[in-house]
């Protein structure tokens, strides 16, 4: 909510008509635990590295928030993260190499299922119970199935099967400006905000992205190339959707568990642009004319 005697967008601030066009992606959340918040928080950053785009990467993932001793299977300190991949197959083979690679192998975590069960799910701790060479032992509690995994330091504890959803990857806005310093604040903040929404990760560094794509390219072997249309130095080379005005624009993406979710979070970024509109000649969001996913935000609905 907006709070009060805070201004609204101006009526131009935000582009008539502008859209996120968003898709469908199968998603699942991760609970990593250890003895230290630092490791916890250890582990769940390294496993969520290289993970802003499946245009080049396994999945798109980022850390939904930190949780405290009380909100964790174990008890322990703890980290909620969110992974989208565009089938169960490659999410199941993304999260089991993460969780092996980097949560695994930091001193004194767990990993649990964040979402339930139900029919769709991935193996993981399924997976990696073979590192064990046969010395590792099951456990059934509550009905779910954990593996216990001899490492250096003890075991390493893995629930077999992870929940998965429908998610919805590709909500954003983007934010143009005179002065790339001013944009790029209005987009940190907007940043905070948003990743205050539940069930909502921006996978980007920071939560920002400067290098927005689009589909395809002219080099066959690539899917996605720069952004022509929103990128300043190419105005009068090639068709612009940029204002005269405008130095920069800056991009955030929004990954989240439910359409809802990515609206809310859309919502809050507006809400700061409204908040920090002096600084911004427009917001606008990207979409490919409602050809690439079923899910039209449009941004003037969420004010």
């Amino acid at each position: 909510m907006t709070p009060p005697n805070t201004p609204g967008p101006r009526p131009n601030l935000v582009e008539p008509g502008a859209f996120a066009e968003a898709f469908p992606m199968t998603a699942t959340r991760l609970v990593v635990t250890a003895d230290t918040p630092a490791w916890a928080l250890t582990a769940a950053q390294t496993m969520t590295g290289y993970a802003t785009s499946v245009i080049a990467c396994d999945a798109e993932a980022g850390i939904e928030r930190v949780l405290d001793e009380s909100e964790t299977p174990d008890g322990r300190p703890g980290a909620s993260i969110l992974l989208f991949a565009f089938s169960r197959d490659a999410l199941e083979k993304a999260v089991s190499n993460r969780v092996g690679q980097c949560v695994m192998t930091c001193p004194t975590t767990a990993c649990y299922s964040g979402l339930p069960a139900g029919e769709k799910t991935i193996a993981v701790g399924g997976r990696l119970r073979y590192f064990g060479d046969g010395w590792q032992i099951s456990k059934q509690l509550g009905g779910k199935r954990y593996w216990r995994i001899p490492v250096m330091d003890g075991e390493f504890l893995c629930e077999e099967t992870f929940g998965t959803v429908k998610g919805v990857a590709g909500g954003n806005l983007i934010f143009l400006g005179e002065d790339p310093r001013a944009t790029l604040a209005v987009a940190e903040s907007a940043a905070a905000a948003m990743r205050s929404i539940p069930s909502v990760i921006l996978p980007f560094p920071g939560g920002i992205a400067r290098s927005g794509s689009k589909v395809g390219s002219k080099y066959k072997a690539l899917r996605a190339s720069t952004n022509t249309a929103f990128a300043p130095m190419l105005r009068g080379q090639v068709e612009t959707t940029l204002p005269s005005s405008v130095r920069c624009a800056y991009e955030i993406v929004i990954d989240g568990l439910s359409l809802e979710a990515v609206e809310d979070a859309t919502r809050a970024g507006l809400e700061v642009a409204g908040a920090m509109q002096n600084q911004l000649v427009a917001v606008t969001a990207g979409n490919y004319g409602g050809k690439l996913g079923p899910y039209h935000i449009k941004l003037e609905n969420l004010i």
